[in-house]
């Protein structure tokens, strides 16, 4: 297969780290920045990561979808909410052979994007990974890293191996599996149990695990994720609950994404990390109590920064 042209929607603590390690790797790669593009075009991006620091001085920096080359593939590496703009950001940067690759937490993204453009195609990606945007065009990556990537509705099998063939090449560990649904609710069982835990009780991941009541809740949420995965027809094991205690065990402490939007007074994934399991769960005759209570806890956090805005 010819070399890829990429495109990256939303360069901030994923889109900059995987697009900073394929354009580092020689990839052809085109960024999407918003409030950084002026800083990037005139400093580059900066990655410091565990893997080696590396700094990007010329970068294919854009600030408009319209500016933009159509792609072979699309990143989509923004939060969930600001799904509502992939409707304007997106076609002008596809062709008809274009695949969208979102890189997002959650359970529905795929879904919803296929309603919102119909005939495009689209594969979904979970980053277990520990990055964050720590300043303009500047990305910390201090854990982790590794991609798992799945159709949802593209039939273009070759072009998806070549992805992982670039990422791999790239630095990146990238696993290809045919599995979407039982991905995303392995991902949930991470994120549903820290990211909400973080911001409720406003503290960090090891902090969490190190006090035997909130170990014991964090464990008990991801049992429930486990189970709301079963009842519908997920083949999702406990075993992997046990693996997530012992990755966030070894983990340095760390603030998840939903835990940073806090601390900054952003608009927090709720919806997708937590509303969509729990009606889904639901629907298939499970009721994600705890889950539930967590999600009811962050829609009052929530509202309560937006009135103070």
């Amino acid at each position: 297969m010819i070399n890829l042209k990429y495109g990256v929607i939303g360069t901030g603590a994923l889109g900059g780290y995987y697009g900073g390690q394929l354009a580092k790797s020689g990839k052809d790669i085109h960024f999407l920045f918003n409030s950084d593009y002026q800083h990037v075009i005139e400093n580059g991006l900066r990655v410091n990561s565990i893997k080696g620091d590396f700094h990007l001085k010329n970068i294919n920096a854009y600030n408009s979808v319209i500016e933009m080359p159509a792609c072979d593939v699309v990143l989509v590496c923004l939060k969930t909410t600001n799904n509502n703009l992939l409707k304007e950001l997106l076609p002008p940067v596809l062709h008809e052979k274009s695949v969208v690759i979102l890189i997002q937490n959650g359970l529905g993204n795929e879904e919803e994007l296929e309603q919102q453009i119909p005939d495009i195609e689209i594969a979904g990606s979970l980053a277990f990974i520990c990055s964050a945007k720590v300043g303009p065009g500047h990305i910390n990556h201090t854990d982790l890293g590794r991609l798992v990537i799945a159709p949802y509705n593209t039939k273009q099998t070759e072009l998806l191996e070549k992805v992982g063939s670039d990422f791999q090449e790239s630095e990146v560990p990238c696993q290809l599996t045919d599995d979407l649904k039982l991905a995303r609710w392995q991902k949930l069982v991470w994120n549903i149990a820290y990211n909400g835990l973080a911001v409720v009780l406003n503290t960090l991941t090891d902090k969490i695990m190190k006090n035997l009541s909130t170990r014991q809740l964090a464990f008990d949420l991801m049992l429930e994720v486990v189970k709301g995965a079963n009842q519908c027809g997920i083949p999702l094991k406990e075993e992997f609950a046990h693996k997530m205690m012992d990755v966030t065990d070894g983990m340095d402490p760390y603030a998840p994404s939903m835990k940073l939007d806090f601390d900054y007074k952003r608009p927090m994934e709720i919806e997708y990390i937590y509303t969509n399991p729990v009606q889904t769960a639901a629907e298939a005759g499970y009721e994600m109590k705890k889950t539930s209570m967590i999600e009811q806890q962050l829609r009052f956090i929530q509202e309560e920064i937006m009135s103070q805005k």
